[in-house]
């Protein structure tokens, strides 16, 4: 066969994610470079792979056959190259995280820069997702997620603070107009910046003092999605429009600095700290089996969870 492995690559991972802009985003070329891989790949072939309109890209059938005899072997290539890595002195090779936004902030900074210098040869994509998406279909190696948001068939290692805590914080000349509410149902006559999923979904705020819980959906004059406008909302906050509830991590420096005055602190819910998950193989791949280890050497709890159920397990 004389067709080319990167273009083989390239038409596995359109077919894969339904689109040539993904799959440019996944594997950093361009989608005109990417059309003309699968292009080439046709030409050789004699057959068209793929059906292409403005909307979708779906495998014709002669491209679904190939697709499923193709990724296996891809699969095992990348694992045989992979193999290498293990006689060098430093791991060499690409690591692709795929985390929510609130993880480049909270969770990231002090962590990344020590793990840049150990293995300067490993090159670190971050990919900032708020949705739970299947990290090998999005063409990442690991994702950081909340342990409620973990699948069954994932390995899951901690990462970062291993107990955060939702905080509600406003401006002081927004108390100074409108008082500080002294309980979370008082929230419901105030002007409270609320997020909402990508799904749609807005945010309900939970509350918990001395076994009281409450749950309350705010209402207030600004609604961001999650991640991608969460700096707008602080803004607003600090600006004096409105109390809002984000990680208190992320609000820190603006408690500290003054900007933002905590409302509310007694009754902050705490919740667990985020874990790097990644799909419970043999062979991990070298970038993110050096990740791993340098999670294992901080000084949070490092211990390693198994999420997979016992028969899914390799022997040990």
């Amino acid at each position: 066969m004389d067709q080319d492995l990167n273009d083989l690559r390239a038409f596995a991972t359109v077919a894969r994610l339904g689109g040539f802009r993904d799959a440019a985003r996944v594997l950093g070329k361009s989608a005109s470079s990417l059309s003309d891989a699968v292009r080439r790949l046709e030409l050789g072939l004699g057959t068209r792979l793929l059906n292409r309109t403005t909307r979708s890209v779906v495998p014709t059938e002669a491209g679904r056959d190939l697709l499923g005899r193709l990724e296996p072997a891809l699969e095992e290539i990348r694992l045989a190259l992979d193999v290498v890595n293990a006689h060098r002195d430093k791991p060499i090779g690409t690591l692709r995280l795929n985390v929510p936004t609130s993880a480049t902030r909270t969770v990231l900074p002090a962590i990344l820069p020590a793990f840049l210098a150990a293995y300067p040869d490993i090159r670190v994509e971050i990919i900032a997702d708020e949705n739970f998406v299947d990290i090998l279909d999005s063409g990442c190696d690991a994702g950081i997620r909340y342990e409620e948001r973990l699948a069954q068939d994932m390995i899951a290692v901690p990462i970062g603070p291993r107990v955060q805590r939702f905080a509600l914080a406003a401006s002081p000349d927004y108390l100074a107009r409108r008082g500080t509410p002294q309980h979370p149902r008082d929230l419901l006559d105030h002007a409270c910046i609320q997020g909402r999923f990508p799904s749609g979904v807005v945010f309900s705020w939970d509350f918990e003092r001395d076994g009281e819980e409450v749950r309350i959906v705010p209402n207030g004059p600004l609604i961001v999605q999650a991640g991608a406008a969460t700096e707008l909302a602080i803004d607003v906050a600090i600006a004096g429009s409105g109390i809002i509830a984000l990680f208190e991590d992320w609000l820190r420096p603006h408690l500290a600095n003054g900007a933002l005055v905590p409302v509310l602190e007694p009754w902050w819910t705490s919740f667990s700290g985020p874990f790097l998950y990644y799909p419970g193989r043999r062979l991990v791949p070298a970038p993110l089996r050096a990740f791993v280890d340098f999670l294992r050497t901080q000084r949070y709890d490092d211990s390693l969870v198994d999420l997979r159920t016992a028969a899914d397990r390799p022997p040990s």
